[in-house]
């Protein structure tokens, strides 16, 4: 599956397609050949909520309850690791972490590798290594901004199918105007996830649709969000979009 997974990267960028962005510098440091010792983790790296939780009470140096002392101990216990003494607490917080972050999918970086070098990427990624920024870009060095979000939507237009009329769909479009343009970074990068499922800007323009229904819904493949034509106040419009963009970290970007 990973194997595949490396193709489908490969010839997305090579097609003018997707990137694969939010991937873990560790991860992609070990990917092109680094050492996993060498690699720089954070507890943030982790993709497991839970296992981050956890391995986070080992760090700094207050002290820990049984409870949290029992969750350290059977993660440890779990992957061969030795338990929590007085003496080991910021050894074990980097050893966990890294198994945690790498070591638990070293395999599959492996075959993501095999993957890649299937395609004509792994030549140019290996020849010029500052195009590994491109191809797996951070959400940190994304570029989102109302005006560039403004500029790639489709807005609604009448139609005799819809179930609402072309003065619902502007005012409902309007409150989605003045949102895009008041938020905050973060906010921004939340919608563009719930409705695409990536960072990145697509290629594509991004699609409204005005529909009947009790709360936004994305549908991340044809990068469509759909709101609701009921709302009458752009309060009560704000705090569904902010509840529901907010799912876009631990959700499958649809609510």
């Amino acid at each position: 599956m990973f194997v595949m997974a490396g193709r489908m990267v490969g010839h997305s960028f090579v097609h003018g397609g997707p990137c694969l962005s939010g991937l873990s510098p560790a991860v992609v440091h070990v990917l092109f050949g680094g050492s996993p010792e060498t690699a720089t983790v954070t507890p943030e790296d982790c993709p497991d909520l839970d296992i981050r939780e956890t391995i986070r009470l080992l760090e700094g140096e207050s002290e820990l309850s049984d409870k949290d002392k029992t969750s350290v101990q059977e993660l440890a216990y779990a992957w061969d690791l030795p338990g929590l003494t007085g003496n080991n607490r910021r050894w074990l917080f980097e050893k966990m972490l890294i198994h945690a972050v790498i070591g638990r999918v070293t395999r599959q970086i492996k075959q993501f590798r095999r993957g890649l070098k299937e395609t004509p990427m792994w030549t140019l990624l290996t020849k010029r290594p500052d195009t590994v920024a491109q191809l797996f870009p951070q959400e940190r060095a994304v570029d989102c901004n109302p005006a560039i979000i403004l500029q790639h939507i489709t807005w609604p237009h009448e139609d005799d199918d819809d179930d609402y009329s072309l003065d619902t769909k502007c005012c409902i479009s309007g409150y989605l105007r003045h949102f895009i343009e008041n938020a905050s970074p973060d906010e921004l990068t939340d919608l563009l996830k719930f409705w695409t499922g990536w960072e990145i800007m697509p290629r594509n323009n991004l699609s409204i649709e005005v529909v009947k229904g009790s709360f936004p819904t994305a549908s991340t493949c044809f990068e469509t969000l759909r709101i609701p034509g009921h709302y009458k106040d752009y309060a009560s419009f704000k705090n569904d979009i902010l509840a529901c963009i907010g799912t876009c970290q631990t959700g499958f970007r649809l609510v």
